[in-house]
């Protein structure tokens, strides 16, 4: 059964709302793109547009892979979409996907 935290993402995928959630001790706002599982667990790929990072966010965004194991406080709201580049290239993020974002 998926967590409450996939259900949000979910929700945020198919309606391409922003996302809000607490990751590693840093906020952060994302757009997710392609949620589903790797070796069993769930994963997203969102492109984060705002917030923090461990390593610091590259202006105007960088693309993260994440665990939603790892997730927390996550809320979906209205606002902006944002994406990054390099949707020439295949994503490895995920393997088995659920829902993700058609260009």
């Amino acid at each position: 059964m998926p967590s409450s935290t996939y259900a949000v993402f979910r929700d945020a995928v198919l309606k391409r709302k922003q996302v809000v959630c607490m990751y590693q001790g840093y906020e952060r706002q994302l757009c997710p793109h392609v949620l589903g599982y790797k070796d069993g667990r769930e994963k997203v790929l969102s492109f984060q547009f705002g917030g923090g990072s461990s390593k610091g966010l590259p202006h105007g965004g960088q693309w993260r892979c994440m665990f939603l194991e790892e997730i927390t406080d996550a809320r979906a709201q209205d606002g902006d979409w944002y994406t990054g580049t390099g949707h020439s290239r295949i994503q490895t993020c995920v393997d088995d996907v659920d829902v993700e974002v058609a260009f």
